[in-house]
Parts: structure tokens; C-alpha cells; sequence
């Protein structure tokens, strides 16, 4: 194949994640809700029956789905769901940054805000518990910052004899920054804890 044939082959193509297809792909919404005339954000806490993640703090939201037109709209419906709303009641939905982890997951948040909230009707077999946080509190507290260390361990068949240094090869290790928010007796942290100061950044940046 001669250069103008790869450059005819590839130049119409859209840029997308390498490896997409492999990832699972998740639309997240923090919702923002007014009571006693004072912005909040709405949080969940995980259904101790849940298999994944039993009783942690997070944002409604989930996997996306065949039927979901886009991100945008898969957000919607799993709020929607868990909440007991119906779509017509989050309102106002804007995208922030997505994240591409490392664990599979593309993540794809979004901000609206929620009509009616004395309306919500959890769905228990997902959803323990609903609470709200004022707005104020985040614009106004640092999360507490530790360091998670990872470590490299290649398996026992590892082909060092065709890498440079062989097993002296000296590995890039990672470090991660994991973020707590402490709010009365919750506990905010891993991922739901990233997209909250994702998003007061975000207003910051845009003030």
C-alpha cells in the first residue's frame, strides 16, 4: 500500500478513545436543588444490597444502554429511575470534562438541576438513602488529599529478555490522589468526590 492510499483511507475518519470499544461506558448527573431559597446538591447512598459498592456516597447515574440516544440522555433516565421522577423534572443538564479510567470506565458527567425534589421516591433496590449538601460548603471546603501507591507486578512469564534492562527494568509507577469530603456523618470519596471538585473548579474557572 503506497502513502497516498493510507492518507485516503484514514482522512475522513473521526478521532475517538483508543480502545473505546473495550470500555464501559457510564453518564453521571449532580443534581442541583433549592431548598429554603439555598442551592444543594442532591447524593445518594448505594443500597446496601447492591454488588458493587454497598453504602457508598455517589451522584445517580449508571451504565449506558442500547435505547440511550447519548450520554446526555442516559444520565436523564438513570437519575430519573433511581429518583422516582420522571424525565421532565431534571432540567437545565449541561456536560462537564469526561474521565477515561483506568479500570474500563469512560464517565461522562453532566449538572442540572431537579423540579419538585419533595417528590423523590427513591428506588430502594438501588438507592438506601437521599441527602442534600449546600452548594456553599463545597465552594468553601478543600477536600482532604492521600496518596494511593501503585505497584507493578509482572506475571511470572514476563519476557524480560526482550525489554531494555531486562529485570532491572525501572517501571513508571503510579500515584493517585484520593479525595475526602466530610460533611456531618457522610463521607464523599472516590470517584463522586473527583467530580465534585471537577465541577467547583469549574465554576471558579468560569466566574
Amino acid at each position: 500500500m503506497k502513502a497516498p492510499d493510507v492518507i485516503a483511507k484514514l482522512k475522513d475518519r473521526t478521532p475517538t478513545i483508543l480502545g473505546r470499544e473495550n470500555f464501559h461506558e457510564f453518564a453521571i448527573l449532580i443534581p442541583l436543588v433549592e431548598i429554603n431559597n439555598e442551592t444543594h446538591l442532591l447524593f445518594e447512598v448505594r443500597s446496601i444490597h447492591m454488588r458493587n459498592q454497598p453504602g457508598d456516597i455517589c451522584f445517580p447515574g449508571g451504565r449506558l444502554e442500547q435505547g440511550d440516544v447519548d450520554e446526555k440522555h442516559g444520565a436523564i433516565r438513570e437519575t430519573a429511575e433511581e429518583l422516582g421522577i420522571s424525565e421532565e423534572q431534571v432540567e437545565s443538564v449541561i456536560p462537564l470534562d469526561y474521565m477515561v479510567s483506568d479500570f474500563g470506565r469512560i464517565i461522562t458527567p453532566f449538572v442540572g438541576t431537579l423540579r419538585h425534589p419533595e417528590e423523590i421516591v427513591p428506588n430502594r433496590d438501588e438507592v438506601e438513602e437521599v441527602f442534600t449538601v449546600p452548594l456553599h460548603y463545597f465552594l468553601e471546603t478543600k477536600p482532604e488529599v492521600y496518596k494511593v501507591n501503585f505497584q507493578v507486578i509482572p506475571e511470572d512469564n514476563f519476557p524480560y529478555n526482550l525489554i531494555q534492562g531486562g529485570k532491572k527494568y525501572e517501571w513508571r509507577l503510579r500515584e493517585l490522589d484520593e479525595l475526602f469530603y466530610q460533611y456531618q456523618d457522610k463521607v464523599i470519596w472516590g470517584l463522586t468526590a473527583k467530580l465534585l471538585q471537577h465541577f467547583v473548579q469549574l465554576i471558579y474557572s468560569e466566574a
